[in-house]
């Protein structure tokens, strides 16, 4: 083999060092997509499932504090009609009641339903990750610890 051969696979070599997957709608400068923290790219997708978890916990939280506020509302209107019968703003005020009634209990069934798919949702994307994670384990890329 000459030295213009060899320096030729070198050459062909290095080329293929620096070819670049290109992903649709994430390129970089040069035409291809950058790392997180560099300029051009849009960063690499990371989930966790603490937030998805955490928005569980909340919907459950606002289904007990909707369920005690229309108690403490409906108590704090009981014995109203007693000796105000005469009062213009009686028939308004029962009016409010039944509405912020009606909203704090659509409030409490809309998060009954949500906070069951949020904790799902951390579920499942928690095991996506980990057997994307596994499958990765099993390519070997030249030039890195992993891949002698």
């Amino acid at each position: 083999m000459s030295w213009d051969e060899w320096d030729q696979l070198k050459a062909d070599a290095a080329q293929r060092q620096t070819t670049h997957m290109q992903i649709n709608s994430l390129q970089g400068e040069g035409g291809y997509a950058k790392p997180s923290g560099t300029a051009g790219g849009a960063g690499r997708l990371k989930h966790k499932s603490g937030p998805w978890t955490k928005a569980a916990g909340t919907a459950d939280d606002l289904q007990t504090t909707t369920s005690t506020c229309r108690v403490e509302l409906r108590s704090a209107h009981e014995g109203m009609g007693s000796g105000l019968e005469g009062l213009a703003s009686l028939g308004s005020l029962k009016i409010v009641l039944n509405s912020w009634e009606e909203r704090l209990q659509s409030v409490r069934e809309e998060c009954s339903s949500l906070e069951p798919k949020l904790r799902q949702v951390a579920v499942d994307l928690g095991e996506v990750d980990a057997e994307v994670g596994a499958m990765t384990k099993g390519v070997k890329v030249p030039g890195t610890r992993m891949g002698l």
